[in-house]
């Protein structure tokens, strides 16, 4: 169909990305009266989820479950697990995702739906509110690209994707709420951001993902080798914890890690331990700590990868800016963060921040040249705006390059879009969310100028420089508490 035959208001608000918060902000909208269609690249709910099944979210069920979803759920007989317990990746996406998407579906979306090619397309994709195997190439206005301003706001959004064989499809939309995530573009082992010399070359030792070492093709990846991680955020300490939980067992005997830190040990590396809020968070730093102290890792502090070489015997060995050349390891764990790919969204007038690339209102609320602690203020509608007329970024999407992400931040995200959308503004000003202190202390940005560990030990939520272990074992993060990337 002709979009300039539709009223731009009968058209669905296309929503990029069936994980948690895109999910989430399907069910806001339904239950505002406004119809969502939600794109998936992945052929199944939840396919970034699923990639990292193995980990532990550090934040409860009671925490990951959208009251609004929760709504819908209900008359499909659908139970929430225990509110006190803590969710794997592979949980969320199996008990609580997937059911979500699959109780969306059976609603005619075939509306604002233009196809040149229905062979790639699913039998009933055009009566769901979630499509999968659609991967958006492009978001434009119609008729209008970046450059034209005549009539842009009457203009309905016209999204471009292509399906598992190719086939190539345009669907129009009156507003587009991007929930894509980051976890398709992991940030590089370079100091400089870019990928260090030889690191593309090497990447077939090389790894942007925390480990399943319950995997035995994995397990034996990395047993009984050095391995470097790089990083300092929750996915480093998990990695770390799983790696000498490896040490330990009697099929990983030799198995030793390498920490790769930019910046130097403080007592705030290791996250607010006990004084986080999120109790599990905390635990992961500790079993982080407990991991060097135990003799399990050796700590590299101060170090700027700018190339990776192979050595005679094909391991690889990491130079750093300053000429350092570390011992050779065997394989290499990336876990520097993510950043947006922003890609499919250049014909559209976006807001950014020019170093977090997070819109501009919300940057100075989460930039970690600024903040190292404490809470990030509940924001919706308003923070998440850009020039382009109801369009929005959410979730890790919404973060740019910042850590620490939650999901109950993007629920309360999406629930403030929807009602702006629905012109409910009283509603999408107003606060409902209250946040957990992060207890995560030292933002890359601050803690890479040289003299800010020491200036960081008055901190809000600094950690003691000696912290107690007590009976936390090393294996804990990876029975109880992990967590992937900084989120949830």
């Amino acid at each position: 169909m002709n979009a300039t035959n539709a009223t731009t208001e009968a058209l669905p608000v296309v929503v990029i990305g069936a994980g948690p918060i895109g999910l989430a902000a399907a069910a806001r909208l339904i239950e505002r009266g406004i119809e969502p269609l939600v794109l998936e690249a992945g052929p199944v709910a939840a396919s970034a989820v699923r990639d990292w099944a193995h980990v532990r979210l550090f934040s409860t069920w009671s925490e990951v479950v959208d009251p609004a979803a929760e709504k819908l759920l209900a008359p499909t007989g659908w139970s929430a697990p225990d509110g006190a317990t803590y969710p794997s990746g592979g949980d969320w996406a199996e008990l609580y995702l997937q059911p979500l998407a699959d109780v969306l579906g059976d609603r005619d979306s075939d509306s604002g739906r233009d196809s040149d090619s229905d062979s790639d397309s699913d039998s009933d994709s055009g009566r769901n509110r979630v499509r999968y195997n659609a991967t958006v190439a492009g978001v434009s206005r119609a008729g209008r690209d970046r450059i034209v301003d005549a009539d842009r706001e009457d203009q309905p959004f016209v999204v471009h994707l292509t399906g598992p064989g190719g086939g190539e499809e345009r669907i129009f939309a009156r507003a587009v709420i991007d929930a894509s995530g980051t976890w398709s573009t992991p940030s590089p082992a370079g100091g400089s951001g870019l990928p260090a010399l030889g690191e593309r070359s090497a990447a077939d030792r090389i790894s942007y993902r925390v480990p399943d070492l319950k995997d035995p093709a994995v397990r034996a990846r990395y047993a009984g080798k050095r391995t470097a991680v790089i990083g300092s955020g929750a996915s480093a300490f998990t990695a770390l914890a799983y790696l000498a939980d490896l040490a330990q067992a009697d099929d990983g005997t030799g198995t030793h890690g390498l920490w790769i830190l930019r910046r130097g040990i403080s007592g705030s590396t290791f996250g607010g331990g006990e004084a986080d809020q999120l109790p599990a968070r905390g635990a992961l730093g500790l079993a982080a700590k407990a991991a060097v102290d135990g003799g399990y890792a050796d700590a590299v502090t101060g170090f700027r990868t700018d190339a990776i070489e192979r050595d005679g015997a094909g391991r690889l060995v990491l130079v750093g800016e300053d000429g350092r050349r570390l011992d050779p390891v065997d394989e290499v764990i990336v876990l520097t963060g993510f950043r947006p790919d922003l890609t499919f969204l250049d014909e559209l007038r976006l807001g950014l921040d020019e170093r977090l690339q997070a819109p501009t209102a919300l940057a100075p609320l989460i930039d970690p040249n600024q903040h190292s602690c404490g809470t990030v203020y509940p924001h919706g509608a308003g923070e998440l705006s850009h020039p382009e007329k109801d369009l929005y970024l959410v979730g890790m999407k919404s973060y740019g390059r910042a850590p620490t992400f939650l999901a109950m931040t993007g629920y309360e995200q999406v629930r403030s879009i929807a009602a702006a959308l629905a012109g409910d503004h009283e509603s999408a000003e107003r606060v409902e969310l209250t946040l957990p202190e992060t207890g995560v202390c030292g933002g890359a940005g601050l803690f890479d100028q040289p003299d800010a560990a020491e200036q960081a030990g008055g901190g809000c939520c600094t950690a003691p420089a000696t912290l107690t272990i007590g009976a936390l074992t090393i294996g804990a993060p990876a029975t109880a508490s992990a967590t992937v990337s900084g989120g949830c």
